[in-house]
């Protein structure tokens, strides 16, 4: 009975070693699964800020900084509206002599399709 009771005190001995190794398997996977999407995390953040590096590189080449951009338009248009001006002062005296003339020049005619029926 006690080589009986032996084997069983082996056999639960084995079983309790099998259970802890297959506990410290299960850890060791969790860590690399854990140190693995770590890694992954890391090397997308990574990806993605040489993309928006590169993309606002492109930006900038095609379209070029927006301040220029911005300072160049508002010139344009100082520069339009001061052409207007100018020419509104130089041509508003011939205008205005042209649209009295016509009114005030008035001749009478008669239509050419004008018939005259009594």
């Amino acid at each position: 009975m006690t080589s009986q009771s032996q084997g069983i005190q082996q056999l639960l001995q084995a079983e309790k070693r099998a259970k802890d190794k297959l506990e410290e398997a299960k850890k060791r996977k969790g860590k690399r699964l854990k140190q693995a999407k770590e890694e992954a995390t890391a090397e997308i953040d990574h990806y993605r800020l040489q993309r928006e590096k590169e993309f606002r590189n492109k930006e900038t080449n095609v379209m070029g900084s927006q301040g220029n951009l911005s300072a160049k338009i508002e010139e344009q248009t100082t520069e339009a509206i001061r052409n207007l001006t100018s020419s509104y002062h130089r041509n508003m005296e011939n205008m205005m002599k042209k649209l009295l003339s016509t009114i005030y020049d008035i001749s009478p005619e008669i239509h050419p399709n004008f018939r005259a029926e009594v």
